[in-house]
Formats: structure tokens, sequence, C-alpha cells
């Protein structure tokens, strides 16, 4: 599976955050917490040279609490301000305004030299598509600032939002970056719903996610689907246990392995299947074995 997605509207979106970098004094990055390296965009570092970082491991309750802890502590060792959020039920929320505080520390300290007195930080919110910038503005904000919408694409334009005396957040639209140099961080992407499912073979997309899923939480596809997943099984065999215990048919009765494939993608996308963590940091001993985690 070759994933590629870059319509053009990301890259007036790219362009647009370069004319307003320097405008700015924090980056908000927002990251799903299921994938925090896939969906992070190589080119907001870039773009961000020189600016206070803070990285949200957003949607924290779809993911594993073990690998959500080992991720924070990731990204703190390489210099981030971190916190696990999940916007929706505004858990976390509370601490961002004094991590923003302390992330700005130097710039708020630089004005106070300068008797520049009580100039909000203004922060650029910046992500790939589909990782809730949009909910998490509003639930910052504590009102309805930006649309929301469960895919990609929603936010269109950039917008100024004054969330109170301390504070100017920057909406951006979700971009990606024009090439998947790795083609599993682009699968993990599609997982997560953060590449339109429409230019995607979601048969084949499913059954990968099933033998991960099989390989690393066994436990969640048979609590899920009260079926046995023995080992090893190939990708359609798969599918096909997930169409039965659905009672997935065509109109003919044969089985509907499209159908399945859709369920089984909206199950783990929704946290039905559970909490679960797609990929683990490239350094360091970890226990890969969920299903001993959870």
């Amino acid at each position: 599976m070759n994933i590629q997605w870059y319509p053009g509207h990301m890259t007036k979106a790219r362009r647009m955050m370069q004319e307003n970098i320097k405008l700015i004094d924090l980056i908000i990055e927002l990251v799903d917490a299921r994938a925090p390296l896939a969906s992070r965009n190589p080119d907001i570092d870039e773009l961000g040279k020189g600016k206070a970082r803070l990285i949200l491991l957003n949607k924290a309750d779809l993911a594993s609490d073990y690998w959500n802890h080992v991720w924070e502590s990731w990204f703190k060792e390489k210099g981030y301000f971190v916190v696990r959020l999940d916007s929706r039920s505004k858990a976390g929320m509370k601490s961002i305004q004094n991590v923003i505080k302390e992330a700005c520390r130097e710039k708020i300290e630089r004005d106070r030299k300068r008797g520049i007195l009580n100039r909000p930080v203004r922060a650029m919110v910046a992500g790939i598509p589909n990782v809730g910038k949009s909910t998490f503005i509003n639930s910052f904000a504590g009102r309805a600032c930006t649309k929301t919408g469960n895919k990609p694409g929603v936010t269109k334009g950039a917008q100024w939002i004054r969330l109170n005396k301390q504070v100017e957040l920057l909406d951006t639209p979700g971009i990606l970056w024009p090439k998947f140099d790795d083609q599993e961080a682009g699968i993990r992407l599609a997982f997560l719903g953060s590449v339109n499912d429409e230019i995607l073979n979601l048969q084949e997309l499913a059954g990968r996610l099933g033998c991960f899923l099989q390989e690393h939480f066994h436990s969640c596809l048979e609590e899920r689907y009260k079926a046995e997943f023995p080992e090893d099984l190939e990708e359609h065999t798969i599918l096909t246990k997930v169409a039965e215990v659905r009672s997935c048919l065509t109109k003919g009765g044969e089985l509907d392995i499209d159908r399945a494939a859709v369920f089984l993608l909206d199950d783990f996308r929704s946290g039905r299947l559970g909490k679960i963590t797609l990929e683990f940091p490239p350094d360091g001993e970890y226990d890969k074995n969920m299903d001993s985690m959870r």
C-alpha cells in the first residue's frame, strides 16, 4: 500500500504559516497520542526554529496509559514542554495556561525588562488533519470559536482567537507533508483517519490494522468481538471473523468483507476496541506486548 495525500490547499496553508511565524512566541503542536511520531509534521520543526514549543498529546484517552507516560517522558527529554490531553472531555486542560507561561517565561521576562507589561503570548496551534486542533481551541476557550468535524480538512483558513488577556491563538489548517518517505508512518496516519479514506483501499488498510492489533493488543480484538483470534491469522481471515461476528452480509448472503473493514477501522478510531497505541519510541528498551500492560 503506497499512501500519499497532499491536496493543494495544504501548500497554501503552509505558506500562510510561514508568513505568520514572525508574529508567534510559541508553537502549540497537537499530535495524536496513539501515534506521536507519525502524527508530527516535520515541516513544523523547520518553521518553528527558535520558537518555544509545546506538544499536546491529544486523544490520550484513546491511547495506552503506559505508553502515554513513556511518550511524555520521551518528548520532555528532547526539550519540549508536554501535556497529555483529551480535548473533548477537557481532561488536562487546566494545566495548559501555566505550561504556556513557563514555556514563554524568557520572552515574558524580556518584555518586562523593556517595560512591556501584560502583552499576551501569541501561540500558533498547528498539527496534521483530524488531530483535534479545533476541539482543543474550543475547549480551551470555553466557547465555540472554530468549526469541528471528525474528518480531515474541516479548518480551511487561519484565524486569530483572543482567549484572555494572557494568550492569543492562531488557528491553522491541518497540513501533511508532500511525500511520506516512511510508508509505515503514512499507514498509521491512515489508521487514525488523518488521510482521506476515499483515496485508500480500506480492506487492505483494515487488514494491516488487524494484524497489528493481533500482535500487540490481542485481547482487545477478542474482548470487542467475543471471538477467538488465534495467532498468525492472515489479514483476510481477521476481517472474515469480524464480518461473521458483526453479521456483515451482502444482499446475496455472502460475507461482506468491505463492510467488516469499515467496522474494524471505526471501532479503532472511536476507542471501542480499547486504549491502543500504534507506535513506540525508537530508542530505549520497552515491552511492546500491550496485553501485559493493560
